[in-house]
């Protein structure tokens, strides 16, 4: 199944908005740097998903704002 999520980086608080089944905007209060952005998005997608952290895989979006996950 894949997840398209749009980041919201350096914010105040870490959330999740469900747009609908396939669709979210995952704020996280990491910065775009080195990828730490796309790490908590993981962790943070794991948490609301209730899945394990391996389960997930960034597919395209590495480095935008526009990201797919696979969720295995």
């Amino acid at each position: 199944m894949r997840i398209f999520v749009t980041a919201k980086t350096n914010a105040r608080e870490e959330a999740v908005q469900k747009i609908d089944e396939t669709h979210f905007v995952v704020s996280v209060k990491a910065s775009p740097v080195e990828g730490k952005a796309n790490i908590a998005l993981i962790k943070i997608l794991s948490r609301f998903l209730k899945i394990p952290k391996s389960q997930i895989v960034l597919r395209s979006g590495a480095t935008g704002k526009k990201k797919v996950f696979e969720i295995l």
